[in-house]
């Protein structure tokens, strides 16, 4: 076994990795950009280089920087996690020229499966069913879109290089596929330096099924069944659970051997994952294979009671796989989902800014935090905005989905908007909990998923009040110290006045509304209270605080709530909600230009990718003008009306701050904006 390895990753994956290698004794050194020299992976590893600049590109894909790291420092073994350079054939091979063991497959295993198309065809020959498509190295935009039309739309365009969704774009008729081939080939030369695209027919509603398999260099290789990862978004998996949903002993072992068949055609080492997509009416086909560990092998663990990333160290140093496939059973169900610091009403815009308040729920036998943050740090816009993997476990999966659903009630994130109510309205949908899953999910029931969910003020508004007062009064009573006069009226927060009740008017926003009440407080047997008015409604109001613990009780139905500083207001949490809650500031008049309400403001903190239209090209309502790009995310800038943009404030390349103003743009009416 190795004594001293490096992980080339970053996050909650190179986290992952160092808990299992001092588990075993395994000395690690992790690698780090510039932005995450203070990051979670640096402090937990034995040892931490610094290798470029914050853009991947200067550090993380930076494989020579990253194998001097690992001379430098003695480290035996490189672990790539999952993304960066982890399928990069021309990497392994780096590796095993410089004497510094890869852990995960061959190169050539790598190269066979890394082009889309050729392992279209590597697969065929093993027998392995393929979706009709064109897998041809000709890429010629109108033989893409000649073949397309054989294949019968809807077509689905696929990077050839790529993986994750990265370069992938639904086509649902002729007149669309121009413009999503340039979309999907930019993205693709972007994510893997290789532009060229197949050309697959979409099956409408099928499930996305992936096999885990393992293979060692003694010609033993098994499967740890499937997990099912139909819930997805744009292509990016969202829920991730195992074993797949009501699928049957027999369509389990023809997936497992098909994915194993897949593995063993090119010679493979380590852990891998073949993805199908299954039918409705059980035929499965080849999708591909993701010659790495995935992100969603948490979920495999759990229900096989086996660590992957033990399992790759142990082959990648020549041992024998611990396990034949007659010792691996399936225990209980697990699901696993991804809490992204996103925007689920502005189409899941990445978002930026620091995690203010950060408490996950508290893991144990049936709850498991995969994460790379804490509590102070913050998203940029240089990585993926993935805040952590929730993973739960129970014995069945309708017990595995109410813990799932009591742990997401549990999760607490203050400083930043993220997907937590999007989830929990996603994995209540009566359908998901019926096992009716498919990759088309989140569309069919998005009424459910997204519907409208503004803070009940009847609810919150009391709650806000007595936390707003209360924490008030402790931050001047903490500035005051010990020279406060405690007799002093000048000096007791509570709206006293002499021979008048103590009554104070308050304007609090709760999220984006703004609420007038009033607050008169009294004292009975030494306890305080107030009463609220609004409008025509009275609610006796008492409670005190504990820490970040606010006791409150609205006409004597008490409550526990845990509070955290979100800016100059608080963040409140209940029942698995959260709502804002602030003092209102005064209303200066200084809102700025109406480009945001245009559509030219920045959306988010990233770059600028592309140049769409020329300046002073007259555009259509709806037409694209510019691309942006932030967390691997693209996010296209439209026009609102007809006309022309008459300026671009900003080049490809260059890094704008969220709200910026992108362009200037003239309305066919002539209004100019």
């Amino acid at each position: 076994m190795f004594q001293k390895i490096l992980i080339a990753n970053r996050g909650e994956i190179a986290c992952r990795v160092i808990r299992t290698a001092r588990r075993l004794g395994i000395r690690t050194v992790a690698v780090y950009s510039d932005a995450d020299r203070h990051a979670l992976h640096v402090s937990m590893a034995d040892e931490a280089v610094n290798i470029g600049a914050p853009a991947p590109k200067e550090s993380y894909l930076r494989g020579e920087r990253i194998i001097e790291a690992a001379l430098a420092t003695g480290a035996q073994a490189i672990h790539p996690g999952y993304g960066f350079l982890s399928e990069n054939a021309g990497f392994a091979a780096l590796c095993a020229a410089s004497g510094v063991t890869f852990i995960g497959p061959p190169p050539a295993a790598i190269e066979a499966m890394g082009s889309k198309s050729a392992a279209k065809r590597l697969m065929e020959t093993a027998g392995v069913p393929l979706v009709p498509g064109y897998h041809g190295e000709e890429q010629d935009a109108g033989l893409l879109k000649r073949e397309a039309a054989r294949i019968g739309y809807p077509v689905l365009l696929k990077a050839a290089a790529g993986g994750g969704g990265k370069g992938m774009r639904r086509v649902d008729e002729a007149a669309q596929f121009e413009q999503a081939l340039a979309a999907a080939k930019r993205e693709s030369d972007k994510a893997f330096g290789d532009a060229r695209m197949l050309v697959e027919k979409c099956l409408v509603h099928p499930r996305h099924v992936e096999i885990q398999v393992f293979c060692d260099d003694h010609g033993n290789g098994v499967y740890l069944f499937e997990r099912d990862c139909s819930l997805q978004r744009r292509h990016q998996k969202v829920v991730e659970e195992a074993p797949a949903p009501g699928l049957g002993a027999e369509l389990r072992a023809a997936m497992g051997e098909a994915g194993l068949r897949a593995a063993q055609a090119i010679g493979y080492r380590g852990a891998g994952t073949v993805e199908f997509l299954l039918a409705s009416d059980g035929a499965f086909y080849f999708m591909e294979m993701n010659t790495r560990l995935q992100v969603e092998h948490p979920v495999t663990e759990m229900i096989t009671r086996q660590d992957l990333v033990e399992w790759q160290l142990r082959v990648a140093a020549g041992e024998p796989l611990p396990r034949t496939q007659e010792e691996l059973s399936i225990h209980g169900h697990a699901i696993e989902v991804r809490v992204y610091a996103e925007d689920p009403a502005r189409d899941f815009l990445p978002v930026t800014g620091t995690l203010e308040f950060l408490e996950p729920p508290a893991e144990g036998l049936h709850v498991r935090v995969d994460t790379g943050v804490v509590q102070g740090d913050s998203i940029g816009i240089h990585y993926d905005p993935m805040i952590a993997k929730l993973i739960v476990w129970d014995e069945s999966r309708p017990r595995a989905l109410a813990r799932l659903k009591a742990a997401l009630a549990d999760y607490r994130i203050a400083g930043l908007t993220t997907n937590l109510r999007f989830l929990q309205s996603l994995v209540s949908v009566p359908a998901f909990a019926e096992e009716l899953v498919h990759t088309g999910f989140i569309e069919e029931h998005s009424e459910q998923i997204f519907h409208p969910r503004t803070a009940d003020a009847d609810t919150w508004l009391p709650l806000a009040a007595i936390a707003l007062l209360l924490d008030r009064e402790r931050r001047l009573a903490a500035q005051g110290g010990v020279r406060q006069d405690t007799h002093s009226p000048w000096q007791i927060p509570n709206a006293w006045r002499q021979g008048a009740p103590r009554r104070q008017r308050l304007e609090i926003m709760l999220d984006a509304d703004r609420h007038d009440v009033y607050l008169e407080e009294s004292a009975e047997g030494g306890v305080r209270r107030w009463l609220l008015t609004q409008g025509g409604r009275r609610v006796v109001l008492n409670g005190h605080l504990e820490g970040n613990t606010l006791h409150a009780a609205t006409d004597g139905h008490w409550r526990r709530l845990r509070m955290a500083q979100a800016g100059e207001g608080l963040s409140l949490f209940l029942d698995g909600a959260v709502v804002g809650c602030a003092l209102a500031r005064p209303d200066w008049g200084d809102a700025g230009d109406d480009d945001a309400a245009q559509g030219f403001a920045a959306p988010m903190n990233g770059a600028v990718v592309a140049h769409l239209v020329d300046a002073g090209q007259t555009v259509a309502k709806g037409d694209a003008l510019m691309v942006m790009e932030a967390m691997k995310m693209e996010h296209a800038i439209r026009a609102p009306v007809a006309g022309r943009v008459t300026e671009f404030f900003y080049q490809p390349g260059e890094l704008v701050a969220g709200g910026a103003r992108l362009l200037a743009f003239e309305s066919a009416a002539g209004a100019r904006s």
